[in-house]
């Protein structure tokens, strides 16, 4: 039965969630240089159209659709065929179908857009529409089946996601490192510095991302309840100690905290705690939240060490967030604030944190091997890599015809 105050709920977290993909272009378009930020946001903003587009007309099928061997949906509901007012209960009973549909819809466009971070200001644009419409319908469709959708052999082997660590951030993660070894790193990489252009444009996309984050999160509860409730403090509670705890890092590692940092920690501590957010007390968030903070510091600072130019941190707070998250999961979801949930190992089901281990392993795998395989296939027949004057030039004039600034104001785009 259809209930108002869950479907104005849903309705308002959808929004809350397409609000995080302009607050993504905003993030990474300042910590990119002046001469790529339009490109950067043109990334982002496109993916709004091209991915609703793909779940209307397949995508939503293909991953909530009836089940088929619990690896896909059918093709029952393209275009959204029977899909309207009435609750499917298979999902949610007291929304309209309609609803679901949209809210899963703003999951879909961020997603491939989260990969834009790793290999930014070098990439046309074409060949990335390109990539980014195959990955959804070949990477993030089968994923969000096999974890969310009913029948989905990850769901049925007892692997939890609450609002996307699998689905979202470690398919992005995994995506995006296979991205980097593709595309190659940027002209000049290691022999000198790139520096953001503008990080008030950061700093603002960061608070617009955690703000819809308890959209993200709270949200997938799909009801305006406890539960919801118990996702959304989780997700100010992971997202607040990330920020602190890589704050405190690198200020006690490099001698001075930076803007940059608080914006990447409380980032890290939104993703992180999303597989669990609602199954875990507000202690555990905070827990899970100050290790995102601190480990995903460290895997930022690997990039270096292991030689691949992630632009913007795509691998070391996304992927190894969603993977963190997933696995401490495993460890502190409890039945006590999620009845519909699991136990975790800290109480008393040791066997979780080996479920979600090796869902993750499954996904990491999966979308690595599929992501590098589209990426090689796009690079091939229609090439993925800027020339190299045109990455000079930037991508604002050499994909877009546009400048973001005038000459006298464009700092930091050489």
């Amino acid at each position: 039965m259809i209930q108002a105050g869950d479907t104005a709920f849903v309705l308002i977290c959808a929004a809350l969630v397409l609000l995080m993909t302009p607050g993504l272009a905003l993030f990474y378009g300042g910590m990119v240089r002046g001469k790529n930020v339009l490109g950067t946001f043109m990334q982002s903003f496109f993916l709004i159209a091209l991915i609703t587009f793909e779940w209307v007309i397949l995508g939503y099928s293909m991953s909530f659709g009836p089940d088929v061997g619990g690896i896909t949906g059918n093709l029952a509901w393209a275009w959204l065929s029977g899909v309207g007012a009435a609750p499917n209960p298979d999902y949610a009973a007291t929304i309209p179908h309609s609803v679901f549909m949209i809210y899963q819809c703003m999951f879909a466009v961020i997603t491939p857009a989260l990969i834009t971070g790793a290999f930014a200001e070098r990439v046309r644009f074409a060949p990335f529409l390109v990539f980014s419409l195959l990955w959804a319908l070949l990477v993030y469709n089968p994923v969000c089946h096999w974890v969310w959708g009913s029948g989905g052999w990850l769901k049925l082997l007892g692997v939890v996601d609450f609002a996307g660590g699998i689905v979202v951030h470690l398919t992005c993660g995994a995506a995006a490192l296979a991205a980097v070894f593709v595309v190659g790193p940027r002209r000049d990489y290691g022999r000198r510095q790139f520096f953001p252009h503008n990080l008030p444009m950061t700093l603002m996309g960061t608070g617009l991302l955690w703000f819809g984050w308890f959209g993200f999160n709270g949200g997938s509860a799909l009801a305006a309840d406890g539960v919801a409730a118990t996702a959304f403090v989780s997700t100010h509670m992971g997202g607040m100690a990330g920020m602190a705890m890589w704050t405190i890092v690198e200020w006690w590692h490099r001698g001075k905290p930076t803007t940059l940092g608080a914006a990447s920690g409380a980032v890290a501590g939104l993703a992180t705690i999303t597989p669990a957010a609602g199954f875990v007390t507000a202690p555990s968030a905070m827990v899970i939240g100050l290790v995102a903070g601190g480990a995903c510091y460290l895997g930022v600072l690997a990039k270096a060490r292991m030689g691949y130019d992630d632009s913007l941190d795509v691998v070391g707070i996304h992927g190894l967030g969603g993977l963190i998250g997933t696995l401490m999961a495993g460890l502190l979801a409890t039945k006590g604030v999620n009845a519909a949930g699991v136990d975790g190992l800290f109480y008393g089901n040791p066997a979780q944190f080996g479920i979600q281990a090796l869902g993750a392993g499954v996904v990491v795998a999966y979308a690595l091997v599929l992501s590098w395989a589209l990426l090689k296939l796009v690079d091939k027949t229609m090439g993925l890599r800027l020339a190299p004057e045109a990455e000079s030039q930037g991508l604002d004039q050499a994909e877009h015809t546009e400048t973001a600034y005038s000459d006298s104001l464009d700092i930091g785009s050489r």
